[in-house]
């Protein structure tokens, strides 16, 4: 790994900004008045105060949210709501860099891989845009006749939409593409760490053309914000994106009105290396797999499985391209890892790699935060490389969320299917083999809902993403979201 240098004043010096909500088309404080910091975690610096917002602030949002889905929105064929969505879509790619900055300043990632992130935004809107007049409902031959059996897809009404601080604006336009194209209106709720973008969103919706109220934007913890929008009685339905254990609390507090609930949760996703597999390439591309994002990733492949007969080979050829990697100031283009989200993350990750000192893994490779005045005032983790584990240690088990992988070895096929679904999660992987038929094999195996072959890269916008087992329900992306954001009604008629 190598650390860029530095310079004390490396971030642009910024102004704390005092930013406010978007309920019902209008710029709000919370209804108490009190607001909260924003902080960029690569310098320690408040660049924003933000609305605290909570129950009563969604109760206004909900409000807000229903006058506009009776009333103006209702209005909206599904040809313009596609209309609306591309001229979304082109505001935000007009914005690329704005959002990026912002995105890059509020999360401390790599401002390439932020401009990256944005760019990302502006195509989801497009392909929704395209999708909101191509959700149809079905003909059915029912057994009463002579009749006529047909459905309706229908929007479910107000939708509350909650999204993680890791890729804020991405996740903002995962649940906002589908829940719009399908004419519901929309709560969104960032996190109280990562507010900026998406109040960003909410301003260019409104620019866009959707009514006021469609698009609503209340900040705030949680704790508050969050659990109103899982538990009021006027949202039909809630996606969540983030930790495990949070999912489970929304799933239990939107039980009071059985709203719809997707969860996309952790993960502990698996690389499986063969050893007829291209090591070399491997090696080269897997670094980012795991320490991308600073390993603030669900699908990070943060479990490496390695065949044994090659493990020497391929951790000696992974460490080396770990080497290269290289950490510092998220505003300069040849940063590929930045700073984690806050100290707090980073204390956590920094527990967890004494943890697994203390469980008996080999750190073979970092885990150590940079020294020097900029480095002291941020985040900042070097990689950490873990050899010689097992799958029974919490390293292994347990979602880090931050940059630290393990590598453990295995004998045959066999036992790399048992020690990769030796896991409560099921999110993502990863095989390499040239042998397609054992990659195959090994595919169907693994209990995940995103998998890769000879490949890192799972998620696209065109096909389904969410996971298996305590990763997570529904899938997000493709035209499988639209499924998310719909009801089904069904009308028979009598024509005899």
């Amino acid at each position: 790994m190598t650390i860029e240098n530095m310079p004390a004043d490396a971030a642009t010096k910024v102004l704390p900004q005092d930013v406010q909500m978007i309920i019902g088309g209008g710029h709000v404080d919370a209804a108490d008045g009190q607001t909260f910091e924003v902080v960029n975690p690569a310098t320690g610096e408040v660049i924003a105060h933000a609305p605290l917002g909570g129950k009563a602030d969604v109760d206004r949002a909900v409000v807000a949210a229903q006058k506009a889905f009776d009333g103006p929105w209702s209005k909206f064929s599904a040809a313009k709501r596609g209309r609306t969505l591309q001229k979304f879509s082109d505001l935000v790619k007009k914005a690329n860099e704005e959002l990026a900055q912002l995105e890059s300043r509020n999360v401390g990632k790599p401002i390439t891989s932020a401009r990256g992130d944005a760019l990302a935004v502006g195509f989801i809107f497009e392909y929704y845009a395209g999708a909101a007049n191509k959700v149809f409902g079905e003909t059915i031959p029912v057994a009463k006749q002579p009749s006529l059996d047909f459905t309706l897809r229908e929007p479910i009404g107000v939708v509350g939409l909650i999204v993680p601080w890791n890729y804020p604006i991405n996740m903002a336009s995962w649940k906002l593409g589908p829940a719009l194209a399908a004419g519901n209106t929309c709560i969104l709720k960032p996190a109280s760490l990562t507010p900026l973008t998406a109040l960003r969103l909410g301003e260019l919706a409104l620019e866009a053309g959707f009514p006021p109220g469609v698009v609503n934007v209340v900040t705030g913890p949680g704790g508050t914000a969050g659990a109103a929008i899982a538990a009021h009685p006027g949202i039909g339905k809630v996606a969540f994106t983030g930790e495990t254990t949070t999912g489970q609390e929304i799933m239990r507090l939107a039980s009071g009105n059985v709203k719809k609930v997707s969860l996309e949760l952790g993960g502990k996703s698996p690389n499986i290396v063969f050893a007829d597999a291209d090591l070399d390439r491997f090696a080269r591309e897997s670094p980012y797999a795991v320490f991308d994002n600073a390993g603030q990733d669900c699908c990070a492949r943060s479990r490496i499985f390695v065949e044994r007969s090659v493990h020497e080979q391929v951790v000696e050829a992974f460490v080396a391209a770990t080497r290269s990697v290289v950490v510092g100031d998220p505003s300069d283009d040849k940063t590929q890892i930045g700073s984690l989200v806050s100290m707090k993350q980073r204390d956590r990750v920094l527990d967890y790699v004494a943890l697994g000192r203390e469980e008996g893994a080999e750190l073979i490779l970092g885990g150590e935060a940079p020294t020097g005045d900029a480095f002291d005032r941020g985040a900042f983790l070097m990689p950490a490389v873990f050899d010689a584990c097992r799958t029974d240690m919490r390293i292994v088990r347990e979602e880090i969320f931050g940059p630290v992988v393990a590598i453990i070895p295995f004998d045959d096929e066999a036992d790399a299917i048992r020690q990769a679904n030796d896991t409560p999660y099921g999110l993502a992987g990863s095989i390499w083999s040239r042998d397609i038929g054992k990659a195959l094999r090994v595919a169907k195996a693994v209990k995940v809902g995103v998998l890769s072959v000879n490949s890192n890269y799972g998620i696209h916008t065109e096909a389904p993403f969410g996971g298996y087992k305590m990763s997570g329900t529904g899938r997000e992306l493709g035209m499988h979201a639209m499924d998310l954001y719909t009801e089904i009604k069904n009308v028979f008629v009598d024509l005899s």
